[in-house]
C-alpha cells in the first residue's frame, strides 16, 4: 500500500472522528452529537479498504483507554470495520478482542507447557534484572484476531504488561501502524513520565527513581533505553500525541528518527455527555448541600497517584476554608473511595471510581470549580470534560495543560503561558506547580467573585466548540 493512499485514508478517520463530535446546528454548548451523512463512496471504501484495530491496554477505563474506546466506537458508528485489541477485557463488547496470553488460545491453538514454562521464567529474570519484559507472544496474533485482518493499527499505551514491542518493526512493514503516545513512556528506559529528570535524551542509566510507574527492581534503564532505540531503528512508524507539549518530547527522544509522520491531534470529549446542566437540581440528585461553594478534582487514585499533588491541593483547600468563614466549603474528590475528612470548615468528600460517564459528568454539573494540580500531565481528558460542562479550571502550568486552558490575566503566577486573557475569553487560571499558596489564591479569588466566576463558566462551556476539542 502506497503511503500517499495512507495519508488519504489516515486523514479521512480524523475527519470521521471530528464530525462525531460535532453539535446539532442551533444546540446549546453541551448538545448531543450527531453524525454527518456518509458518501457512497465513503462506505464502500469503509467495507472495502479501511480497516482499523485500536490496541490499548483494556477496554474500560480512564484516560488512554477511554480514548482508544471512544474511537473504535467512533470508527463502528460510522461504518467502518473497527475492533479494540486489549490486554484485559471488561465490556461484553463482540468487538473487543484480547491479546492472547501463554494460557490462552491462539489462532494455532493452545500454547504448550513448555512454551508457557518457558516465558514464565524469562518474565522472572526479565523483572529480577530490572528488564522491561516483552514476553507476550500472543502480541504476533494481532493482524488474525478479528475477523478480517486490519488495515491500519492503531495502538495506545503498550505498556501493563500484555504486548511485545519487539513486534512493531515486523509490524510496520505489513500494515501502517500508528502509535498515540499517551505518556513518556516510549521515550524512556522505564517511566511512564520522568517528571525533571533528562536522562532520556542521553541513554538513561543511573535513574533517580525506580519506583516511578512502570517500576523496575534494578536499574537497567540504559539498557531498556538501547533496546527501544534498536528496536524504533528499524521501524516505520505514524506518531500522534494530543499535546503539543509531549510532541516536543517526542521529537527530541530516540523515538523521533522512526517517525515517517507525526501529528499533534488533541483528545476530545462527548459534549452530549460533558454539557452544563441546572445545578441546584444536580447537587438535590447527589446529596450536595445547596449553598456550598463545591470544588472538584477528579483522577483515578487520587492520594496516592505519583503525578498528581494531592497534598498541594489538600493545603490549598484548607487554606480556603479557613479565608471564607461564612461559606461552607466542599471538595468532591473523584476516583477514591475513602472515609471523608474534616478540616475545620472544609469538608472533604470521596467518590469511587464511577464507570458510567453520565454519572461523573453530574458532579462536575454540581461543582463551581474544577482544580487540578499534578506534576506532570499530557493532556487530561478531566480538564476537557469540566470545561465542556461549564466549570472554570484552577490548574497547574504544567505539560500540556496551558494548551487546554485560557489563563485569566492577573491571576495566578505562572511563568511559562505567555499569552493571557481578559475575563470576557478566560477560561481558567494557571498557577506554578508544588505552589499551594498560590492555588488557594486562585480558587479563592473565583469563589468570592460570583461574576467572574460565572462568566468564565459561560467560556469554558463554549471551548469544545471553538478550540475543536
Amino acid at each position: 500500500m502506497c503511503w500517499p493512499a495512507v495519508c488519504e485514508k489516515r486523514s479521512m478517520l480524523e475527519s470521521s472522528t471530528v464530525a462525531v463530535t460535532e453539535d446539532r446546528p442551533g444546540s446549546q454548548s453541551g448538545g448531543a452529537r450527531t453524525q454527518a451523512p456518509a458518501t457512497a463512496f465513503g462506505s464502500a471504501l469503509a467495507r472495502d479498504v479501511v480497516r482499523i484495530l485500536q490496541v490499548s491496554t483494556m477496554d474500560v477505563g480512564g484516560g488512554a483507554e477511554k480514548v482508544a474506546w471512544e474511537l473504535f466506537r467512533a470508527y463502528r458508528l460510522r461504518g467502518y470495520p473497527s475492533w479494540l485489541a486489549v490486554g484485559q477485557k471488561q465490556s461484553r463488547d463482540p468487538d473487543v478482542i484480547v491479546i492472547p496470553g501463554p494460557r490462552q488460545r491462539t489462532a494455532e491453538g493452545r500454547t504448550g507447557h513448555l512454551a508457557q514454562v518457558l516465558t514464565k521464567m524469562g518474565r522472572a529474570i526479565d523483572e529480577y534484572c530490572g528488564f522491561e519484559t516483552f514476553r507476550y507472544p500472543g502480541t504476533w496474533q494481532l493482524l488474525k484476531l478479528g475477523p478480517q485482518p486490519p488495515t491500519i493499527v492503531h495502538c495506545h499505551n503498550l505498556h501493563h504488561h500484555y504486548f511485545d514491542l519487539r513486534v512493531l518493526p515486523w509490524l510496520s512493514t505489513q500494515v501502517p501502524v500508528i502509535l498515540t503516545l499517551h505518556d513518556a513512556w516510549l521515550l524512556t528506559g522505564h517511566c511512564s513520565h520522568s517528571l525533571d529528570c533528562q536522562r532520556w535524551k542521553t541513554g538513561c542509566g543511573r535513574c533517580p527513581d525506580l519506583n516511578i510507574y512502570p517500576a523496575i527492581r534494578r536499574d537497567a534503564t540504559h539498557y531498556n533505553w538501547q533496546r527501544k532505540r534498536r528496536l524504533y531503528a528499524k521501524s516505520r512508524l505514524r506518531v500522534a500525541t494530543p499535546s503539543q507539549w509531549l510532541m516536543d518530547r517526542v521529537q527530541q527522544s530516540i523515538l523521533g528518527p522512526a517517525i515517517l509522520e507525526a501529528r499533534v491531534i488533541p483528545n476530545g470529549v462527548d459534549r452530549s455527555v460533558f454539557r452544563p446542566a441546572p445545578k441546584q437540581d444536580v447537587r438535590r440528585s447527589l446529596g450536595i448541600p445547596a449553598d456550598a461553594k463545591v470544588l472538584l478534582f477528579a483522577a483515578n487514585g487520587i492520594r496516592t497517584n505519583r503525578f498528581k499533588d494531592y497534598q498541594a491541593m489538600r493545603t490549598a483547600i484548607a487554606q480556603v476554608g479557613a479565608r471564607l468563614p461564612g461559606d461552607q466549603v466542599l471538595w468532591v474528590a473523584l476516583g477514591e473511595d475513602a472515609p471523608a475528612e474534616q478540616i475545620g470548615r472544609l469538608h472533604i468528600r470521596f467518590v469511587k471510581y464511577q464507570e458510567n460517564p453520565e454519572a461523573v459528568a453530574r458532579y462536575y454539573q454540581a461543582a463551581d470549580i474544577y482544580v487540578h494540580a499534578a506534576l506532570v500531565d499530557t493532556f487530561p481528558n478531566t480538564v476537557l470534560e469540566a470545561l465542556a460542562s461549564g466549570l472554570p479550571v484552577v490548574a497547574t502550568d504544567v505539560g500540556g495543560i496551558p494548551e487546554q486552558i485560557r489563563p485569566l490575566r492577573g491571576a495566578g503566577c505562572s511563568e511559562r503561558s505567555a499569552t493571557s486573557y481578559l475575563p470576557d475569553q478566560a477560561t481558567g487560571v494557571l498557577v506554578p506547580p508544588r505552589d499551594s499558596h498560590s492555588l488557594a489564591a486562585a480558587v479563592e479569588l473565583l469563589l468570592r467573585d460570583d461574576v467572574l466566576r460565572h462568566q468564565m463558566g459561560l467560556n469554558a462551556a463554549q471551548t469544545p466548540r471553538r478550540d475543536s476539542i
